[in-house]
């Protein structure tokens, strides 16, 4: 570890920084990549302090004294053990193989009648539990780059259907309204910047605002509407890109839009608005009130809260009869807005789409979310696998490599996200495991992947909403892709559920695995990382996607799939 690193084991008094360089302080680059992952969870979280990660309430382990507990235990694994976390807490080590996970882990998964947020509330401020979050309670967060080019492939595709092309003369003078500057909506500015596109990002927050800002996140900071949209027409007459956060409340902001003549053409939000007690300032609200009301008057804050959104909602579906296209960003911000408006208002709300409606098409080919990360914490390790991917792939993988190179900020160990399919991604993994050997990179490489994945979730208000088949709700895929991820000897296995105001909305799956050189991980990366994305293209071919069948097909998956024998056929 360099000197300038700080340890889990250190506490919370502490700035955690991961660690970096090729020594080891565990046993093996398997233990230790997986300690570098907590470590990096933590350097680049929203509160590390609290051990939360991103969305007011994810939590990278159940406390501090856990969080030393497992850290320890990584030092000290041996090849043939196996750690078990249960929520966000060490509970044993099994005595397994070595072709066994090193960490399997479980967070938050109750049966249905347990799964409502009152209970979870209950259990975590009792210290029985945590939200993992997608990738928290994993320790795969890589900061706002996550989610990054998800957001951007999404305004992408937006652009292309709508407005004819993707390229910055088919956005020119259009302009993005969302909010939220938090560890995911902070990505928002970023991918609209990248595809030429200017934005206005509220924020109620004034310290995420200053956070954004000083990473250059945002060029410019506004008080007020006016002040928002003068520089926004200020940067259109010199033909420049500009982000722009608004300082105030997104129900009031939106509101106010509505009446202005330089409509935005694309509307969406990325508050942690799933959350309606921790995740969304009520209109009215200031932040230290909030702070304090959501924990002495919950029950008022979460009314108030669903009753904003369902404002904010209200304005949203103006802009779109104007024109805008709206869409919801994977927070549950409808089912919050109906909560307050009611079942009978459901078909308005529907006519707001969710992102999949979008990315579905390219998850039913296996194509995702997926992310390394270079434990050297040299960038050069990361320019390495960057040249690679922009080699070995699709046009559109090279396109986004070289956006990501100049426009994308680091944070904590350097680390890309790379929508990459079935096959590509173990072959990049596979090649970056050569390169370690043959001393080309500083250190291995870990790879993972956000949970929103082919496989990887059931959330029928996100990832899986509106399936061919009817089957958004059903979790079998998300428990099969684990079982199948630890039958294959991925490092990491982790299975989410709920919590807050996803309880009884989500299961999820999550995976590790390091590239350290051995032929042992070459065999463990390519088993692994093939086993999950063809979990995946089974569960969207079964559910009836042409483009999963025939990959199915030509993958030798299974081979019904051509036939009336399909099991939902």
């Amino acid at each position: 570890m360099s000197p300038a690193a700080s340890s889990i084991l250190d506490g919370p008094r502490s700035k955690i920084r991961a660690g970096r360089g090729s020594a080891l302080r565990a046993r093996n680059w398997r233990t230790e990549g997986l300690l570098r992952a907590f470590e990096n969870v933590l350097e680049v979280g929203e509160n590390p302090a609290e051990l939360i990660v991103y969305a007011s309430l994810g939590k990278a382990a159940r406390n501090w004294a856990q969080a030393k507990r497992i850290a320890q235990a990584l030092l000290e694994l041996q090849e043939d053990q196996t750690l078990v976390l249960q929520s966000g807490a060490a509970v044993g080590v099994l005595q397994t193989s070595p072709h066994a996970p090193k960490v399997i882990s479980a967070v938050n998964n109750t049966v249905g009648r347990w799964s409502d947020s009152e209970r979870f509330y209950s259990r975590a401020k009792a210290g029985l539990t945590i939200w993992g979050g997608l990738t928290a309670g994993a320790w795969q967060y890589i900061g706002r780059q996550g989610v990054l080019q998800g957001t951007y492939e999404l305004l992408r595709i937006i652009a292309e259907r709508h407005f004819g092309g993707a390229e910055p003369s088919d956005v020119k003078g259009r302009w993005l309204l969302t909010s939220g500057l938090g560890g995911m909506g902070s990505s928002q500015p970023i991918s609209a910047r990248l595809l030429g596109l200017s934005s206005i990002t509220v924020e109620a927050d004034p310290d995420k605002i200053v956070r954004a800002k000083a990473a250059g996140v945002v060029d410019v900071v506004a008080g007020t509407l006016a002040e928002a949209l003068a520089a926004l027409h200020e940067a259109r007459a010199s033909e420049r890109t500009i982000a722009i956060a608004l300082e105030g409340n997104a129900a009031d902001i939106y509101q106010q839009v509505v009446s202005i003549e330089d409509l935005p053409s694309f509307v969406t939000d990325q508050t942690a608005a799933h959350d309606a007690r921790y995740g969304y300032i009520p209109s009215g609200y200031t932040v230290t009130a909030w702070h304090r009301l959501r924990e002495e008057q919950s029950e008022q804050v979460e009314r108030d809260a669903r009753a904003s959104i369902a404002t904010e909602v209200e304005a949203m579906l103006q802009l779109q009869a104007a024109g805008a296209v709206v869409f919801e960003n994977g927070n549950n911000l409808r089912v919050q807005a109906l909560e307050h408006l009611g079942a009978k208002e459901s078909d308005r709300v529907a006519a707001i789409p969710g992102f999949m409606e979008y990315l579905r098409p390219a998850f039913s080919r296996g194509i995702g979310p997926f992310r390394w990360i270079a434990l050297s914490g040299d960038p050069g390790d990361l320019a390495v696998l960057d040249d690679l991917a922009a080699d070995l792939f699709r046009p559109e993988v090279t396109r986004w490599i070289n956006l990501a190179r100049t426009g994308v900020p680091t944070q904590g160990l350097p680390a890309r996200s790379c929508w990459l399919g079935h096959g590509e991604r173990s072959e990049i993994a596979a090649r970056a495991n050569e390169l370690y050997a043959a001393g080309r990179l500083k250190a291995p490489i870990l790879f993972t992947r956000d949970h929103l994945d082919a496989a990887g979730m059931t959330n029928p208000r996100i990832g899986t909403e509106n399936m061919r088949d009817g089957s958004d709700g059903v979790t079998d895929w998300p428990l099969l892709d684990a079982l199948a991820l630890a039958a294959s000897g991925a490092d990491l296995v982790a299975i989410h559920s709920g919590g807050g105001g996803y309880s009884g909305w989500m299961q999820s799956a999550g995976v590790s695995v390091i590239a350290d050189g051995t032929s042992e991980a070459e065999t463990r990366v390519r088993k692994s990382l093939d086993a999950d994305t063809s979990v995946g293209i089974l569960r969207y071919a079964t559910a009836g996607y042409e483009d999963a069948a025939h990959i199915a097909a030509e993958s030798d998956l299974l081979t019904w799939f051509d036939t009336e024998e399909a099991p939902n056929a």
